[in-house]
């Protein structure tokens, strides 16, 4: 329990910092672009927004994900978390839509771009911004075992990259080719929606309670080591931390005594061989046609 609490405290350190960092980046890009009219920075400021409003659902679940279990939740409210990721899948699916419509529409209603060297350097002060956050989401989301953490932070790292598209959108436009700015806003658009993909095939995993598969191999591998023969194992996310159940075989000549001994060493392995192990559950499975359980 101390340790499901000090990885929410973490998490929530994160977003919070996060939020501060590309809210300041955001609020400097927005600056720009009402004295530029870049349309493609405006694509990159509606995505940057969209990255720090992330943070607010995934702090509300990291502190629901503290709760101690109820009689009602019984396994305590950790998927909140990934609830989080449904709603992160929505804003950059909205980001998406929004950059990808006023891009089209600066095709048709051209306007003029000004103060370039002001957007060049809007450019790179968000690359650098959510460089930086996406580099400390990460690192927190792999130590603590937060698949939403974790894709919030590719999605910084994307971010960072559409930032250095507003670049090249400048440099198109100092060449003499002026239409470079909406083109790169659809570019900027159609690489959200590559990241869009990404981020909901990994929370729609974790929803459907699906983990990598080498995990669970590791915990099978460990378990055929250990165990008796015919015993086998799976795991689930509850949030971020990871929750085993292993089946091993019994017969009416198992004493308890035994059995504990083999649970015992089972979980002692198994929570040095995973990382964000929450429950390690082993549970006696009678061989058929055999008497009671361990007595």
């Amino acid at each position: 329990m101390d340790d499901a609490l000090e990885s929410s405290a973490q998490g929530i350190r994160a977003v919070k910092i996060s939020l501060l960092g590309l809210g300041a980046t955001s609020l400097f890009q927005l600056a720009i672009v009402l004295i530029s009219g870049s349309v493609a920075l405006l694509a990159d400021t509606v995505h940057n927004f969209s990255d720090a409003l992330t943070a607010v659902p995934l702090w509300i679940a990291f502190v629901l994900g503290r709760r101690p279990a109820s009689r009602t939740f019984t396994y305590g409210l950790g998927k909140a978390e990934d609830l989080a990721g449904l709603f992160i899948v929505a804003m950059i699916a909205l980001s998406a839509v929004v950059a990808a419509v006023e891009s089209i529409r600066r095709f048709f209603e051209p306007q003029p771009v000004h103060n370039l060297g002001w957007v060049l350097a809007a450019g790179l002060v968000g690359f650098a911004g959510n460089e930086l956050v996406a580099i400390y989401r990460i690192r927190v989301g792999r130590r603590i075992g937060s698949a939403a953490l974790l894709a919030d932070g590719i999605h910084a790292r994307t971010d960072g990259f559409t930032s250095l598209a507003v670049v090249a959108g400048v440099i198109g436009i100092w060449l003499g080719f002026p239409l470079a700015d909406p083109i790169v806003g659809l570019l900027i658009s159609a690489a959200i929606g590559v990241l869009l993909w990404g981020t909901v095939r990994d929370v729609g995993r974790r929803l459907l309670d699906g983990v990598d598969p080498a995990l669970s191999d590791r915990l099978a591998a460990l378990v055929t080591e250990n165990a008796p023969a015919g015993s086998s194992s799976r795991l689930r996310w509850s949030g971020h931390r990871l929750h085993a159940e292993i089946t091993v075989p019994a017969d009416g000549g198992t004493h308890l005594a035994e059995f504990t001994a083999v649970a015992h060493s089972l979980e002692e392995k198994a929570r040095g061989t995973l990382r964000n192990l929450g429950s390690v559950t082993v549970v006696p499975v009678m061989r058929s046609g055999n008497g009671p359980a361990p007595s």
